[in-house]
C-alpha cells in the first residue's frame, strides 16, 4: 500500500496537520496505536494561545467551533504555600486572548473534522525502515506494513519515527507528576473544589507541589509533584495515594486531601525532556512534529500549542511547494528549530521556579507579571 503522506500519532499536532492536508487534496493516513480515541483520557485543561493553537484552528476553519467549547474565567491563578495560605489569587479573564479548552473537548473537535477512514486505530508501530530514494516503511504489530514517500513522527515523547533523524532521546528532568482524580459526583469534590478556586490551584515548595484545577464535566483533576531521584521510580511504583500523602508530612490537610480522598489509582507520569537545543540534518521524506520534535516540561504553557503550530505549519510548507516535499520539509525544520529552542528553554527554567529553593514566592512573582 502506498500513501502521500502518514502520519504516526492522532495526537493534537497529528490531527492538524491531517485536516490541513485533507483541506488541500492531498492524500494522508494517520495510525494511531490506541484501540479507539476513547481509550484514555486526554488531560485536562489547555490554554490555547493566539498565535499557535488559535493559528492552527483558524487554518483548519475551526476557530469558530472551537469558542463554543471554550470555558470563560478558567485562567484564575491561585498560589498557596504548603499551610494553604492564599499568596496569590488572580481572577480569571473572560476576554482573556489565552481561553482554556478541555484537552478531550479540542480533539474531538480536530477528529470530528477528518473523514473517519483517514484516523487507523489500533495500528501500534512495531518498526520504521528506511527503503531508499527517500520511502519509508512503517511495520505494525499486526503484522500490516504500509510504505510511505513522506513519515511524520507525530507520535509524542518515545516517538518510533525519532531514530530516523535523531539519535537524541528524552532526559528524566528530576521531577514527576502523580496524578490523581475525583470523580464529579463525588461527595468529596465539593470541598476539593472549594480549596482550587475557579481556576488552577498551585500549592508549591521547595521540591514538592500539588496542582489542581476542574474538568468540564466537574470532576478534579491533582497533579502531585514530586523531586525524585530517577531510581525512585523503580522503587515507587506502584505507588498508593497513602505513600505519597507521607511525602507531603506537615501539609494542610485541605491539601492533602486532594490526595488521599480521590478514588482514581494514582498514575505516574515522569516528566522527561529533549534538550533544548535539539536540531538534526535534513533526512529525506521523514521528520517530526509536537513533542517527538521538542519534548519538554509542561511549566511554560506551550507544548500542545507548539505541537498545533507545527502541524499547522508544516502543512502550509507542503502546500505551497507541493511536488518538492524536500523544499517544504528543510522550510518548515528551519522554521521548527527557531520557534521551538527559546520555549524549551523557557520550560526548564520554568521548571526550576516551580519546585526550587525559592518556591513558592518564586511561582507568585511568575504569575504576577
Amino acid at each position: 500500500m502506498r500513501e502521500d503522506v502518514t502520519i504516526i500519532g492522532a495526537g493534537l499536532g497529528g490531527l492538524v496537520l491531517a485536516g490541513a492536508l485533507h483541506r488541500s487534496g492531498i492524500g494522508v493516513v494517520v495510525y494511531d496505536g490506541e484501540p479507539s480515541p476513547d481509550e484514555r483520557a486526554q488531560g485536562g485543561l489547555l490554554d490555547l494561545h493566539e498565535h499557535s493553537g488559535q493559528q492552527a484552528l483558524h487554518t483548519l476553519g475551526l476557530y469558530h467551533a472551537f469558542l463554543k467549547l471554550v470555558r470563560p474565567g478558567e485562567d484564575a491563578k491561585r498560589v498557596v504555600d504548603r499551610h494553604g495560605t492564599v499568596l496569590l489569587d488572580r481572577p480569571g479573564n473572560a476576554a482573556t486572548a489565552r481561553p482554556e479548552v478541555d484537552r478531550g473537548d479540542l480533539r474531538r473537535l480536530l477528529l470530528n473534522a477528518l473523514p473517519s477512514e483517514i484516523v487507523q486505530w489500533g495500528r501500534k508501530v512495531a518498526s520504521v525502515q528506511a527503503v531508499g530514494r527517500g520511502r519509508h516503511t512503517v511495520a505494525f504489530t499486526d503484522g500490516s506494513v504500509v510504505e510511505t514517500i513522506l513519515l511524520i513522527g507525530a507520535d509524542g515523547a518515545w516517538s518510533r519515527v525519532r531514530p530516523l533523524v535523531t539519535d537524541a532521546q528524552p532526559a528524566y528532568t528530576g521531577t514527576c507528576f502523580v496524578e490523581l482524580h475525583f470523580d464529579a459526583d463525588d461527595p468529596r469534590a465539593a470541598p476539593a473544589a472549594a480549596v482550587i478556586g475557579s481556576g488552577t490551584l498551585m500549592a508549591v515548595a521547595p521540591g514538592q507541589g500539588i496542582l489542581a484545577h476542574r474538568n468540564a464535566d466537574g470532576s478534579i483533576h491533582t497533579y502531585v509533584a514530586v523531586s525524585q531521584p530517577e531510581k525512585w521510580l523503580a522503587i515507587a511504583l506502584p505507588i498508593t495515594a497513602a505513600q505519597i500523602e507521607v511525602l507531603f508530612d506537615g501539609w494542610s490537610r485541605s491539601l492533602r486531601a486532594l490526595i488521599t480522598d480521590g478514588e482514581k489509582v494514582p498514575v505516574v507520569r515522569p516528566i522527561y525532556a529533549l534538550p533544548p537545543l535539539l536540531t538534526w540534518p535534513r533526512v529525506k521524506g521523514a521528520t517530526l512534529l509536537g513533542d517527538a520534535a521538542h519534548l519538554m516540561s509542561p511549566f511554560a504553557g506551550e507544548g500542545a500549542n507548539l505541537a498545533m503550530f507545527d502541524g499547522a505549519e508544516l502543512a502550509r510548507a507542503l502546500i505551497d511547494h507541493h511536488g518538492d516535499n524536500e523544499r517544504a520539509l528543510a522550510i518548515y525544520e528551519h522554521d521548527l528549530f527557531a520557534r521551538s529552542q527559546p520555549i524549551a528553554q523557557l520550560s526548564a527554567r520554568n521548571l526550576s521556579r516551580f519546585f526550587g529553593s525559592d518556591a513558592p514566592t518564586s511561582v507568585v512573582d511568575l504569575f504576577s507579571i
